[in-house]
């Protein structure tokens, strides 16, 4: 009876954040239209090739539908916790949990370039950024905390299952829920594997004392 209470709902903020971000980047999208935010914003293989680099990222916080939105933003909420708890809740963990989170996201949009080269098909979404919490949450589950070996079961599990999943969906061209919509399953591949390899070398950037 005197146990103390915990709270309920206790995520860290940086990944609170990243969560809403995703819902009210799509509530504020769908106010323009959707043809202008896609050609100016939306990533494909042709605007990199055409210089327009900055696509990496603003795809990011774009999104195809509602439910497309929402099954990126739980994805942020369960496995950014365990990356946001890592980096700490401070300004400076919270900053490195931002530029992780981009960098991974740009990395998966990269990746689906160079599967697609020369594509004009566009690519919008959080997916390949929350993939890269997966990988980094991989990592950190094997280590009880901290970016564990790349060997530990735990690791080679959940990579065999991201990897397997995600060639399901290639074969089957969508994913449950998201109706026709094409799935970027190399942009989920190449954010898993940034995420996996970046959290250790970020996990260090947030704990080295400031110049």
């Amino acid at each position: 009876m005197n146990e103390e209470r915990q709270p309920i709902f206790n995520a860290p903020w940086p990944s609170v954040v990243a969560t809403l971000v995703i819902i009210v980047g799509y509530l504020i999208q769908t106010f323009f239209p959707q043809d202008w935010v896609l050609r100016n914003f939306a990533f494909s293989s042709a605007a990199l090739d055409a210089g327009r680099w900055p696509t990496l990222f603003t795809a990011i916080f774009l999104h195809g539908s509602w439910a497309h939105a929402l099954m990126n933003a739980g994805g942020a909420l369960a496995f950014g916790t365990p990356v946001a708890r890592y980096f700490g809740a401070s300004i400076k963990g919270a900053l490195v949990f931002l530029v992780f989170y981009l960098v991974c996201g740009g990395l998966a949009s990269l990746g689906y370039g160079m599967a697609n080269p020369g594509s004009t098909v566009f690519m919008v979404g959080a997916s390949g950024a929350v993939a890269g919490l997966v990988g980094a949450a991989a990592r950190l589950m094997a280590g009880e905390g901290v970016p564990g070996k790349y060997m530990s079961p735990i690791v080679v599990s959940m990579s065999i299952g991201w990897i397997a999943v995600n060639l399901l969906l290639a074969l089957a061209g969508f994913a449950p829920g998201l109706g026709n919509a094409g799935v970027a399953w190399e942009a989920h591949i190449f954010g898993y594997i940034a995420g996996l390899v970046l959290i250790g070398p970020f996990g260090w950037a947030s704990r080295s004392p400031a110049a």
